[in-house]
């Protein structure tokens, strides 16, 4: 015999049954299904929806004698309610709402191009409450403006009120779990070291590499100069390119251990600071990161020419976002640093820097 909840049950569940005209200003529990011959099939009555007194015959034309209606104590809020105040509290700059709550669920989308900035610790505290939660895009994601970034809902039909404002309280401690921050146009100053390179024995392949990838930000190129394996030569045309209006310097190549590969002594020798050279990614463990006047420079080891996919990917975007890249930035990306060299390269919709 299958199980039936009693009167007393279902009001533990948060619902209770109630003759149909005496539901006037209470809600809705459930959705109520309306179907007229050759003309409509569908919903006719929303779960959540405040029952005024006009619906009251179309109701009962529909059969309906008596409803499940919710059950909430003055300490409880409605589900659709609890995602409201959630994902507002959720939101940094440059996101929104998208829609209405569909069964105590709301999207938050892109309001604008940007870096996906989610707050990780915030998110675990706030997913740590119970009976809430909230499901986001990777961090550190390049995302459209009207991309889906986040879900949230309150679990249960009806919540606690407490629950509630302790994750908004959450959010708001952290003013916001989830923003899109804008990138900035570069205008890149690009120095390509080398002997080989600069004497003609080989075809230069990091111009057009670093070219596309700046392309991609709608960037422009201030200057592209090619040195031989001379510090004085490579810190003039790092001079060079700050003079002709570069806020983005980019060297490639002489970043290893050999006698030769001298890139990062000149970038030193410009007054460079916060230099961190050596990275937890592969490909890319031999990059480098500085800055001179507040110009971030990112010193591109050879793996830049033979994979289409390194380092500089997943730090450029979070320097156009305006991000100080350190010791510990760089760090932090040897968790999800492996690149899987998978035959047909999918980036960024795979593992790679997440």
């Amino acid at each position: 015999m299958c199980e039936t909840h009693s009167d007393e049950t279902r009001t533990k569940l948060g619902v209770m049954t109630v003759p149909v005209a005496e539901a006037v200003g209470m809600v809705m529990a459930h959705d109520i299904t309306e179907i007229r011959k050759e003309e409509f099939k569908g919903r006719a009555f929303k779960k959540g929806y405040i029952i005024k007194e006009d619906d009251v015959s179309h109701l009962q034309r529909l059969g309906k004698e008596n409803l499940f209606v919710l059950n909430m104590a003055d300490d409880e809020m409605h589900e659709d309610d609890a995602a409201y105040a959630m994902a507002n509290a959720l939101m940094g700059e440059g996101v929104k709402i998208e829609g209405e709550p569909k069964e105590g669920k709301i999207n938050i989308i892109a309001e604008r191009d940007g870096l996906l900035k989610i707050n990780k610790e915030a998110l675990l505290r706030f997913n740590m409450l119970g009976d809430v939660m909230c499901a986001t895009m990777h961090n550190n994601t390049v995302v459209k403006k009207g991309r889906l970034l986040a879900g949230t809902r309150a679990i249960p039909l009806v919540v606690k009120k407490y629950i509630v404002e302790e994750a908004v309280s959450i959010a708001k401690n952290f003013n916001g779990v989830i923003e899109v921050k804008e990138l900035r146009r570069p205008k890149a100053g690009i120095v390509i070291t080398g002997n080989e390179v600069y004497y003609g024995r080989i075809k230069d392949a990091f111009a057009p590499v670093i070219k596309k990838k700046i392309d991609v930000f709608e960037g422009e190129i201030a200057g592209i100069y090619y040195a031989p394996d001379d510090e004085k030569f490579i810190a003039d045309r790092l001079r060079e390119l700050i003079a002709a209006g570069a806020d983005l310097l980019i060297t490639t190549g002489g970043m290893s251990v050999d006698p030769d590969d001298i890139t990062r002594f000149a970038i030193r020798s410009l007054g460079a600071t916060d230099i961190t050279y050596g990275s937890a990614v592969l490909p890319g463990a031999m990059f480098l990161s500085a800055y001179i006047n507040n110009i971030p420079i990112l010193g591109i080891p050879a793996c830049g020419m033979y994979h289409k996919t390194t380092i500089f990917d997943l730090i450029l975007p979070r320097v156009l976002a305006g991000e100080k890249i350190g010791r510990r930035e760089i760090a932090e990306l040897g968790h999800g640093g492996l690149c899987l060299n998978c035959m047909e390269c999918r980036y960024p919709v795979c593992p790679f820097g997440k």
